[in-house]
């Protein structure tokens, strides 16, 4: 039995070998020759240095304003503070994201069982319909400016209870949602890409060149 798979096993190295000898030598990866994403101005190398402020100012005034947006954003993103909002089983992981094992205080992300002290609410579990009026009332507390992370199916769109009379199918139904996690539970590390995801989006907000674009256009507008 052993020597009648000799030629099958002879016939696998043979072919190995020359998929191995075959094969034409791996290109090099340039930087240059990258096809950039499209949220990004070029492709930098590894250890290349690169703008921190996504914004482009013209002007001696706009530079101003982004540089003030670029303060406030980088107070902002270091420093969010999300509410206890755990509503079933994705809470579990919202718990153990705080843990020492990801240590997301290094990020500044610290829970607060306020409202009027956090500036994100995780929605971390399913809503029903009896909590949507609390859920709400919660949100209304926080200060502006504020975000939303949706965790999980059940936050995402109802997940396993999609169909049940007592559901919410979304919380972006209640609220305005910035990030969504899936995942049923999704792990720790895919809340922490979530709130990654959400410091990427408050860097880059333009609230101090909007009100002086604001201002100008009204003034050109009034005749002064």
């Amino acid at each position: 039995m052993m020597f009648k798979n000799l030629p099958v096993l002879g016939r696998s190295i043979k072919r190995s070998l020359k998929k191995t000898c075959c094969e034409p030598p791996k290109k090099e990866i340039i930087a240059e020759e990258i096809e950039r994403p499209s949220h990004q101005a070029r492709a930098y190398k590894r250890g290349e240095w690169r703008p921190y402020s996504p914004f482009k100012p013209q002007g001696k005034i706009e530079w101003t304003m982004a540089r003030l947006d670029d303060l406030l954003n980088w107070g902002r993103k270091g420093s969010l503070w999300p509410m206890t909002f755990g509503l079933a089983c994705c809470a579990v992981e919202m718990m153990h994201i705080a843990a020492p094992r990801y240590d997301m205080d290094r990020y500044g992300v610290v829970f607060r069982a306020s409202p009027k002290q956090t500036d994100v609410i995780i929605v971390a579990g399913t809503v029903t319909n009896k909590m949507a009026v609390a859920f709400r009332r919660v949100y209304d507390q926080m200060p502006e400016p504020k975000w939303v992370i949706s965790m999980g199916s059940c936050a995402n769109g109802g997940g396993y209870y999609h169909y049940s009379y007592a559901v919410v199918r979304g919380c972006d139904r209640l609220i305005p949602v910035d990030i969504y996690v899936p995942g049923c539970p999704p792990t720790a590390e895919a809340l922490m890409y979530g709130v990654l995801m959400l410091q990427r989006k408050v860097k880059r907000a333009n609230g101090v060149q909007m009100w002086y674009r604001k201002i100008w256009s009204h003034k050109h507008r009034v005749g002064f």
